[in-house]
């Protein structure tokens, strides 16, 4: 006969437990596992290789960094990009990335396992976005103290295609970390207000640095973090927890931050980090008051608040002011004030305008990559609005704010998405726990209450004025009624797992150098235009050789062909890719001396209007004319371009302006041979071409893909150009006079712009 002991039901409890335990560390393995595998589509379907355009300047770094070692990368200065200017890139981007990348590949040579970088750099996001799911359970299990939801939230953060848009292998940017850096940093923060521990304000510091180095968007943290512990002050909620935390993240972050060359001095010296420093200093008053408030009377730390603290306030306020005018504080940047005015970039930042991700996000997108988060999102927030502890507000806050910035510019759908996860799953978890576990009023009446969920259930069954307590059997007790939600649930999970894997697998795991079309039987036809013109320029070109562009292709050339270039995807310089613009958008004879001044022996066009590419140059000339036009105004004009009727033609009647253009020529040069007589078709823009192609007089062909996507064209030497361009006789004998002299006024002129 087995004899019982009092410790059985202590030892049950805690196998209980620890089996809990395990299995939620194996869901959270198997969440980061599904969390990689979705990303990895692109390199079954197309190989390993890096997607995009600023993927490839970051794989360029991340190899300089290898080859040569941190101290030469900090200080490098490239000269074979933005010619004749070069870069001093050490100190124009954020090294993280590069640094991570660097720092693995180094540890596993370390470890006998000898990776190829190139390998690292591709599964770099996937791997990250592992580590993402995790911080975003950890994060979401301080806003709840269901398990469930935190399981939830990592599930949702690890498929969402709001952030598998930016993640995917092979799409090798600043946000392949920063999101995760982001996350966790949250959690660090929301960790040290609940604690008012130094040890988790210096964590959220420390990794507050980290993502400084490896994304611009820190910046959100940045106003973020200030804006909760204001809020909370405004709630009557100080405390020495917020003190504590605040300081602590506010001062060891700022140090940190300033470590990166490129932000500097930055955190002091520019208005997008006033907030964070007025915080900090509101907190040293606020503390200070408190202590004041403990040591005088009550009428006479009424009078020394009104007195001081207005005193206070009305000094920094006019400092701040002062500091502005005069230029020691900089002003708000323009992507700031593109953010609350939808057309300030389009009228004085075209070149920012000009980027598709940063347009207004359509309706449809909202529900293209959030699917059913959407509107779980709304009783998510309603549900941190019931608690309202800390760090709901801080929830609350962070929704409003990413729902905003993701509705003006779609890139920040990147930053919606955490919050969106994270409530989406309090409302889920609270919707599920309600029905599973919520016991009905006959069960409640032969159990002790125990827990918060049977108090809640004995609350409800003593309201007379609710149906389920008159008839039980029929309401949210009967296991019916379970089982429906429960199934229905289930349901929208999978449909939204089927959503997901359909959306990454066929949206957004293609590499844009590499693209891909289905045939009439069916199966798929690689199109690799790209590559085959970055390779032949490489093979086939002197390595000092100038390859103009427009600046959405410069990151590419330089990464795959290895040849300097007159811009590129960086866009510090407004003039010198307005330069282009102008040539690209002007006659033969104008620009020709453009070419000559800047040096250029190749120029390269991409055309899709044989294939029905549609992201080609002709579909992005207009903003190459607007930024041209916001330097020159008097020789470029947008109103040029455009016929009597308003309408942006490419056929018979196309404008002059539009014909003679330096781009037209280049897209559409020998494009009628393709065609019986008279019958050549743009397929990009449904047009009827012209019976004649136009000619060129200062390029000859040199390279076309085989798809007519990629052309490239060599820029003649002033013997093979015909007499009758006198601007460009009279440029070249100018240009030679400025040798002779010693001058280089052209090149002077655009390192001072």
């Amino acid at each position: 006969m087995a004899v019982s002991s009092p410790l059985d039901p202590l030892l049950r409890g805690s196998t209980s437990k620890n089996t809990r335990g395990l299995l939620r560390i194996i869901i959270l393995v198997t969440i980061a596992a599904a969390a990689v595998a979705a990303r990895l589509f692109s390199v079954i379907r197309f190989e390993s290789i890096i997607h995009e355009f600023d993927p490839w300047f970051n794989f360029r770094a991340t190899k300089y960094l290898v080859a040569n070692g941190f101290y030469s990368f900090w200080d490098w200065f490239d000269d074979r990009t933005w010619h004749p200017l070069g870069r001093v890139t050490g100190g124009t981007l954020y090294p993280g990335l590069m640094v991570t990348s660097g720092v693995i590949y180094h540890v596993l040579r370390l470890l006998s396992m000898p990776v190829d970088i190139r390998n690292i750099c591709v599964l770099l996001a996937p791997a990250f976005s592992g580590l993402t799911a995790l911080a975003m359970y950890l994060l979401t299990n301080e806003m709840s103290s269901s398990p469930s939801a935190g399981l939830l939230a990592a599930i949702f953060m690890g498929i969402s295609p709001g952030y598998i848009s930016r993640s995917v292998a092979g799409s090798y940017d600043n946000e392949a970390i920063a999101i995760f850096l982001l996350v966790f940093t949250f959690y660090l923060w929301i960790k040290a207000v609940k604690v008012g521990s130094i040890m988790w304000g210096a964590l959220a510091a420390l990794f507050y640095g980290y993502m400084v180095s490896a994304w611009g968007g820190y910046v959100f943290i940045t106003n973020l973090i200030p804006l909760h512990a204001f809020t909370l002050i405004l709630m009557g909620r100080y405390s020495s927890r917020l003190y504590i935390s605040y300081t602590t993240w506010y001062a060891l972050g700022t140090l940190a931050s300033m470590q990166v060359p490129f932000v500097g001095f930055l955190p002091i010296r520019s208005s997008d980090h006033m907030a964070a420093l007025g915080i900090f200093g509101l907190l040293q008053l606020v503390g200070f008051f408190n202590f004041l408030r403990d040591q005088l009377p009550g009428k006479q730390f009424q009078t020394l608040l009104v007195a001081l603290g207005g005193a206070i306030f009305a000094i920094m306020f006019s400092a701040l002011i002062l500091l502005t005018v005069s230029g020691t504080i900089a002003p708000w940047s323009g992507r700031f004030y593109s953010l609350w005015d939808t057309g300030y970039a389009k009228i004085h930042i075209p070149i920012i305008a000009s980027v598709s991700e940063h347009q207004p996000t359509a309706w449809p997108a909202f529900f293209f990559d959030l699917n059913m988060l959407i509107w779980l999102f709304p009783a998510g927030v309603y549900l941190c609005f019931r608690n309202l502890r800390d760090e709901h507000v801080f929830v609350v806050i962070y929704g409003v704010l990413a729902s905003y910035f993701a509705g003006v510019m779609v890139r920040l759908m990147l930053t919606l998405t955490p919050v969106v996860c994270c409530a989406a799953a309090l409302a889920l978890s609270q919707i599920l726990d309600t029905y599973l576990y919520l016991p009905s009023p006959t069960e409640e009446a032969s159990e002790p209450s125990n827990g918060s969920v049977k108090e809640k259930a004995s609350k409800i069954s003593a309201n007379p004025s609710l149906r389920s307590t008159r008839n039980p059997l029929v309401g949210i007790y009967s296991s019916i009624s379970k089982s429906m939600m429960t199934s229905m649930t289930t349901a929208f999970l999978m449909l939204f797992v089927a959503h997901c894997t359909w959306v990454t697998s066929n949206a957004y795991s293609s590499p844009s150098v590499v693209l891909a079309s289905r045939l009439p039987d069916g199966s798929q036809h690689i199109i690799d235009d790209y590559r085959e013109a970055y390779y032949w320029l490489r093979q086939n070109t002197p390595q000092d050789a100038k390859i103009m562009s427009w600046w959405d292709y410069g990151y590419q050339i330089g990464g795959m062909a290895d040849r300097p270039t007159l811009v590129d995807n960086n866009t510090w310089n407004n003039t010198h890719i307005a330069t282009v613009g102008k040539a690209m958008s002007s006659r033969e004879e104008v620009s020709y001396p453009i070419l000559r001044e800047h040096d250029v022996d190749y120029v390269l066009v991409v055309f899709g209007g044989l294939l029905g590419y549609s992201g080609d140059d002709i579909n992005k000339f207009l903003w190459m004319v607007r930024i041209a036009e916001g330097i020159w105004p008097e020789e470029v004009r947008e109103r040029d371009f455009f016929t009597a009727r308003g309408e942006y033609r490419v056929d018979d009647e196309a404008t002059p302006t539009m014909k003679n253009s330096l781009m037209y020529k280049m897209s559409y040069y020998n494009y009628n041979q393709l065609f019986p007589a008279g019958q050549a078709q743009d397929r990009v823009r449904g047009s009827s071409l012209p019976a004649q192609s136009p000619e060129l007089s200062i390029l000859d062909e040199a390279f076309t893909s085989e798809n007519w996507i990629i052309r490239i064209y060599k820029v003649k030497d002033l013997d093979n150009i015909g007499r009758d361009h006198q601007s460009a006789v009279a440029f070249d004998k100018g240009h030679k006079k400025r040798k002779k002299a010693g001058s280089k006024k052209g090149v002077r002129v655009l390192r001072e712009d």
